[in-house]
């Protein structure tokens, strides 16, 4: 039989088809009308990486609060710091933060875990990285424990961030299984069963499906120019907003139980400390135009809070006399 009669309709049945998807597409990422311009705005913020930067970490900590006017913080209790000799628990540090944000109305949530933000993305004591597997995981619960018994009454903690991407194979880790994220966050509520539980995973390289159903809230982190040592800088601008929304759906979270918790808001170092990059280069991946892009693509999600990533490098900006960033940072709450 001669097929030829056929291949001219399934040709253009394919070019149609093709042509369709990418109209479809160039709507979402040029028209999508879901644009929630009344999100709210939080940062996150880690002394360690504010002193790298060469600034005074709580002097930081205020001029973001206080001259930017933000009511949401997420700070991380990292294991180390608590815990940095075993059984010795000091909250001195992290105190400071929590009673500045408390004195300003601004909210926190809390990150702990064996995975808490900021490279290298795990911080466990080094006494604990010597430990086996299964001691290793009791030791982590003791200091999580002591955490959440230490912070759960505090009138500023406004939720639990259990865990930070905790499968995602990034930073230099111990991944947890599933039913070890479960048993933390079970350990979490048992202790603390007035304040919601947060489980944070990657924006583009994760399903969510696990994740996104662990706790109470879920949050995503969304990068829009990253770096690796293959393909250099590159961006995810092709990805529309919309994807956020459908997986959101797909994995069964509504919009108003999930937030952006970590929105780019600073450049992607190339494998050396941000310091040593000169601003044009910093500029690459994060100056004004793409710090207005990344925000107006979060606000086009349609969640009601988004926390920025960055904040102590507009400290560092400002600092440096560049100040276009930091004076757009001081529009945004107002």
């Amino acid at each position: 039989m001669n097929h030829s009669r056929f291949q001219h309709p399934k040709l253009m049945l394919v070019t149609v088809l093709l042509a369709f998807i990418t109209i479809a597409w160039a709507w979402f990422i040029f028209f999508d009308s879901i644009h929630n311009k009344n999100m709210s705005y939080g940062f996150s913020f880690d002394p360690e990486y504010a002193g790298s930067l060469k600034l005074d970490p709580q002097e930081a900590f205020k001029t973001i609060i206080n001259d930017w006017n933000f009511k949401y913080v997420r700070l991380p209790a990292h294991w180390e710091k608590i815990e940095a000799t075993k059984g010795v628990f000091n909250f001195n540090e992290i105190d400071g933060y929590i009673s500045e944000a408390d004195k300003s109305g601004v909210k926190v949530i809390l990150a702990i875990g064996n995975k808490t933000p900021r490279w290298p993305e795990c911080h466990a004591p080094a006494w604990a990285n010597a430990l086996p597997r299964e001691e290793y995981m009791v030791e982590l619960r003791k200091y999580m424990s002591q955490v959440v018994e230490h912070y759960k009454n505090h009138p500023s903690i406004e939720m639990w961030q259990v865990e930070n991407e905790p499968f995602l194979p990034f930073g230099e880790c111990l991944l947890l299984t599933h039913a070890e994220l479960k048993e933390e966050i079970n350990l979490v509520k048992k202790i603390d069963g007035n304040h919601p539980v947060l489980v944070a995973d990657s924006g583009e390289l994760s399903t969510w499906y696990f994740t996104s159903k662990a706790a109470d809230y879920f949050g995503t982190t969304l990068y829009r120019v990253v770096w690796n040592k293959v393909l250099g800088y590159w961006n995810y601008d092709w990805v529309p907003a919309v994807i956020y929304r459908w997986k959101m759906f797909l994995v069964g979270r509504p919009l108003d139980k999930a937030f952006v918790v970590e929105l780019q808001a600073e450049p992607w170092s190339p494998n050396q400390p941000l310091m040593e990059l000169p601003i044009a280069e910093q500029n690459r991946s994060m100056n004004i135009t793409r710090l207005k892009k990344n925000i107006d693509f979060a606000q086009r999600i349609g969640v009601a809070r988004t926390y920025l990533w960055g904040a102590e490098w507009w400290v560092w900006l400002r600092k440096s006399g560049y100040n276009e960033i930091p004076d757009f940072i001081s529009t945004l709450n107002k």
